[in-house]
């Protein structure tokens, strides 16, 4: 069978829309949740840089479906589907010295979650000292609409994937050590991530 020049252009879009995205629609990832305990607005599309966007991607790897990887560098996280697929999120990673890297395990999940600055945080920096007694959830807290907690073994690292009330800092290096996600991208990763599924963070 033979495809002409002008037929190739118009399959070319398909192609590689098929290659990257399939299953998500971006216009939609980002809809008002008024059904939250906090309700959240819809974000515009035109708000998330597109390499930052909620999508199925081809991800060929050796890591089990259910798997998180979290590419540290990229500021990216995927959530391996399996047969070479993925779901890819943009995130925020630690500040140079202070990021999580290697394997660990969800050892908790919680929708809303309190914030306590761990004892290092509050000894970095006085204005975390005045939250000593903890935060509780809502949409000034830190760690957003969910939390899923870094565990290894069988203890807390107080490394969490979490969500943020900072979009902005979603693809940058500023946080004291978690990885974080718009408060939309870590509700759809809570809600396919199972409580012992393996995290991989690797850092270069």
């Amino acid at each position: 069978m033979t495809i002409s020049r002008r037929g190739f252009l118009i399959a070319l879009p398909l192609f590689v829309a098929g290659c990257t995205s399939t299953g998500l629609n971006s216009q939609t990832n980002y809809a008002a949740l008024p059904e939250e305990k906090f309700p959240l607005k819809q974000v515009p599309i035109d708000k998330i840089k597109p390499e930052l966007r909620r999508q199925e991607v081809a991800y060929e790897t050796t890591h089990a479906a259910g798997t998180v990887v979290v590419d540290t560098p990229a500021r990216r996280a995927y959530y391996v589907l399996g047969d070479g697929r993925a779901v890819r999120y943009g995130v925020g990673v630690g500040r140079e010295g202070l990021a999580f890297a290697g394997d660990a395990y969800i050892g908790r999940k919680a929708e809303w979650p309190s914030w306590t600055p761990t004892e290092n945080m509050q000894r970095r920096e006085e204005r975390y000292r005045k939250l000593a007694g903890g935060m509780p959830g809502g949409p000034n807290n830190p760690l957003g609409a969910r939390a899923m907690y870094l565990y290894r073994g069988g203890g807390d690292t107080h490394f969490r994937i979490h969500g943020t009330n900072q979009p902005q800092s979603i693809g940058l290096a500023m946080s004291s050590g978690c990885i974080r996600m718009m408060n939309h991208d870590v509700i759809d990763l809570y809600s396919r991530v199972e409580v012992g599924a393996r995290v991989v963070v690797i850092q270069a």
